[in-house]
Order: structure tokens, then sequence, then C-alpha cells
């Protein structure tokens, strides 16, 4: 059977009518949401020698978990943790449903700076395929699936487009969740207006002191003055991210990084949801039946925000919480493990 005859069935999410548009829905989620119905996640961490000799650190959550029971990995966002209002919710899901879960730290994002003169980006998937190649290593009797979100989302479908076939030897599924598969729309949109002034200014307050700490360990890196000056994620990703990772500017990384030009190669059961009113993410820049193969589902509901999603709770609806995404995209993935 064709995965797009049966794909959609059981993904489904309402917006709770005391939280209208995407800024909003993006914004309490993030901030003023409920992320667990049982206890908070407890983490322990493991540190990762890299094959370039760098570390990355991997947060597994400790619930417990049948020996061969699925195994399910997050990469997250954007300056994003194991700590993320996403992760934790993703962690509810995975201890409610018996999963293992994990969460690597893209390099620099688990509090302490990484080692080489590098961090991270959108399209890294090199660095995608060694963690889960370890995880599969380290985990031969758990079927393995893996969810992006936002950054990580796009690094995991480029993954999956580019491995092809081979993505099978690895996963059982993937999903990404509010991903730029267009980082060029996505990085535009994000740098103006109400994204410019609230949601660009909350990136580039962490993403500047961690390249500056970089150059502290690598001096001469890049240009300290022009960096400052940056205010903008175009501005930061020319002088910062496209260099130290083999981009010629910011224009080369945010074409050749994006997953949407190889979403049409990817043989895994994939699922891309995009939320139609995400503030970063346009809508005219989701990839449409064209652009996908047979193994990729689009869900694109109306409404949800940027890694949003918010539920109504409670007698009148109020507070929230952020387990209907989990709960919708953690099913589709526990399904293809059959």
């Amino acid at each position: 059977m064709n995965l797009r005859d049966c794909a959609t069935e059981g993904l489904s999410y309402e917006a709770p009518w005391w939280l209208p548009g995407g800024n909003l829905q993006t914004l309490w989620a993030a901030l003023g949401s409920r992320r667990h119905f049982g206890p908070a996640p407890r983490w322990q961490r493991s540190r990762w020698n890299t094959p370039d000799g760098d570390f990355i650190d991997v947060d597994h959550a400790q619930h417990a978990s049948a020996a061969q029971a699925p195994l399910l990995v997050l990469f997250h966002g954007l300056e994003g943790s194991s700590g993320s209002h996403y992760a934790m919710a993703f962690a509810d899901f995975a201890a409610a449903h018996g999963l293992a879960f994990a969460v690597p730290h893209f390099r620099g994002c688990s509090g302490e700076l990484n080692h080489a003169p590098r961090a991270y980006h959108s399209g890294d998937f090199a660095e995608i395929d060694w963690v889960l190649a370890r995880f599969a290593q380290e985990n031969p009797g758990r079927p393995l699936l893996a969810v992006g979100v936002s950054l990580g989302g796009n690094a995991l479908l480029r993954w999956a487009g580019e491995a092809g076939e081979t993505a099978r030897a690895r996963v059982r599924a993937v999903a990404a969740v509010c991903s730029p598969l267009d980082l060029a729309a996505g990085g535009h949109a994000i740098g103006r207006g109400f994204n410019r002034q609230v949601y660009t200014r909350v990136f580039l307050s962490t993403m500047v002191p961690k390249a500056l700490k970089k150059l502290e360990q690598h001096p001469g890196l890049f240009d300290r003055a022009a960096l400052l000056a940056a205010r903008d994620l175009y501005e930061f990703d020319n002088l910062f991210t496209a260099p130290l990772h083999g981009f010629r500017n910011t224009d080369d990384y945010w074409a050749r990084a994006s997953a949407k030009p190889v979403l049409h190669r990817i043989r895994v059961p994939a699922l891309a949801l995009n939320a139609l009113n995400d503030p970063f993410v346009p809508a005219t820049s989701l990839p449409t039946a064209q652009d996908t193969g047979p193994c990729v589902t689009l869900w694109q509901p109306p409404r949800g925000g940027h890694v949003g999603f918010p539920s109504a709770a409670g007698r009148w609806g109020v507070p929230g919480h952020v387990r209907t995404m989990p709960e919708a995209v953690g099913r589709w993935l526990v399904a293809h493990t059959a």
C-alpha cells in the first residue's frame, strides 16, 4: 500500500479558542504551557567523542522501557536542548508509551562549549548520520525512530534524502516538526517585522555570546566587530555559520543545506509537519506532493504556530499543554515499527 493512502490517519490538531494566531500559539507553548502529564523527565548524560576530536553530549531519559522497545531520538532546534519545551513533551510521551528516549545535543548546545572551530548548522547530515549510527550500534535490539524539531528536522530530512535506501539500515521512520525546509524562505521571514524584533533577538542573545567564546578558543576565526554588528540571522550566518562549515556565504549555506530539494529521494517513512500559520516558515515555501516521493507524508494543519500546537486543558481550556503534537507525531512514528 502506498504510504499516502493511510499516512494522515490520526493526525489532527485544533488550537484553543483563547490562543488565536501563530505568534500566540508559538509564544505560549514556549513560555507558559504544561510540558508533561507525568513526572518531569530525569536525564542521564553521556559524552560521545566525535570522529574529528570534538564531543557531543547526549541526554538519556531515565524512565523505564522494555529492552526491545523502540528508541526515539530527538534532534533539537536552533539553540535548543533537552530542556526545551518540546523535548520535555516528547520525553513525557515516550515515558507514557514505554519508549526509550534520548536527546543528542548539537555541538555547543549542552551548556558546555565544544572544542573544534565549528558549531552546528541546519544541513549537517553527516553529523546526523554519525549520531544515528552510534545509537543503532549501542541499541541493536531496539527499533530506532528519529524526530527533528525546526533546524533539527531540516537536518534529519536532509540526511534521509542524502541516505536514500541506506536510511532503512538506521531507522524505521523519521519526522520533522516545523522545519524550515526552504532555509532561504525561513531565514528571510524571521528577519522581518515582529519576527526580527522578538525571535531574532532571542536567538542572537545566545548565539552571539557563544560565537565570541568560540573566537576566544580560536583567535582569528572571524571578524569580532562585524559579528557584534550583526542584527539578523542572515548577517550572523554570513560571518559565522557559513564560513565555519564550508559554505561560501549565507546564500550558499541556505541553498545547499535545505532539505526541500531532496525530499523526493527519501526512501524511509517520513513525516513533515508544518503549521500554515508558522511565523518562521512561510506557507508558500512549504513542500507539496510534487516535491516528495511516496515515502513522505505532509501534514500541514492551518494552525499551530512554530513548534507550538498548544491544546486546551481544564474546565475552561486554561492552562494549555503541548502534549498533543508529540502524541500525534510519536504515534505516527511508532506505527512504522511494526
